[in-house]
Order: structure tokens, then sequence, then C-alpha cells
């Protein structure tokens, strides 16, 4: 198999999947805090690991304090999967707000340029994506990471597709 043909399969799987997340929203929210809950516990194991192996005492009690709050927050996301999905909600909101004000400050630096509009538009939707979750928290939250994982995965689908129009093999 080439890389072409490889990139197109993981490109249509990841689109094909992203449409399973679409057509069932809260299976796909309850997969991606799942995920997180895992990814978190993972990492943190990974992270107390890395502190015993490591040679300097004086940063060896920060790796340990973070490995331990992660480790800690994957259990708290594998156990109790709906407040997971709260805070995870709560979370994205917050981060799109940050973003958003971020990218329309940003815009204004940019006047005159053509990333001026581009950066205030996008500002602008971030904003307005964090002020409709807040709105309809905590509804939105059965939901909301289910659509995000979905459109993140037919957008990566889209562009391993894309990859493989170019692949030179």
């Amino acid at each position: 198999m080439t890389n072409r043909t490889l990139w197109i399969v993981l490109g249509v799987l990841s689109v094909i999947t992203g449409i399973f997340a679409l057509a069932n929203p809260l299976a796909a929210t309850l997969t991606a805090e799942q995920l997180a809950g895992w990814g978190f516990l993972i990492l943190g194991i990974l992270e107390l690991f890395a502190a015993f192996r490591q040679p300097d005492r004086g940063g060896r009690i920060w790796i340990i304090l973070v490995g331990i709050a992660f480790v800690l927050l994957g259990v708290m996301l594998l156990a109790k999967p709906l407040a997971g999905i709260i805070s995870l909600t709560l979370m994205v909101a917050m981060l799109f707000m940050a973003t958003g004000i971020f990218k329309v400050v940003m815009s204004f630096s940019l006047r005159g340029t053509g990333a001026f509009w581009l950066l205030l538009i996008s500002g602008a939707i971030s904003v307005l994506l964090a002020v409709m979750i807040f709105g309809n928290f905590p509804a939105a939250a059965a939901t909301i990471l289910g659509i995000l994982l979905a459109v993140e995965l037919i957008s990566s689908g889209i562009s391993m597709i894309a990859l493989a129009s170019v692949s030179s093999d």
C-alpha cells in the first residue's frame, strides 16, 4: 500500500467516523470524555514514572505534583463521566471565549492587512460559540463535545485526503 493510498483510507475512515459522531453526538460526547480521562490517567502515570528518573531533585517535586494531578483528573473523568462532561464543556466554552477575545483584540493590530477581517471574524465566531454554550448550559454539555469531535474528525479526514492528492508516490 502506498502512502497516498494510506492517506486516502485514513481520510475516508476519519470522515465516516465524524459522520457517525454527528449522527449520535451524545455517544460521541461520552467517547470524547472517556478518551480525555484515559489520556490524563496515562499521561499522569508517565509523568510519575519520568519524575523518578529525573536526576535533579529540585524539579522532581513539581513533576510528581503534576503527575498526581493528571492521575486524579483522569480517575475523576473515568469514575464520573457526567460530571466530566459538564466540566469539559465549561472548559471548552471558556477556551472559546478566551481565544475569541484574544483574536478580536489581536485583529485590530493588523488593520489594513488581509489578516484583519479573517482574524476578526474567527474571533467573533469563537466568542459566539462560547456565548451559545454558556447560554444553553448545561443542556449543551450533552452534545457539544461530540459535535466538536465530529467536526474535528471530518476536518482531519478531508485534510488527509487533500494530502494524498499532493503525495508524490
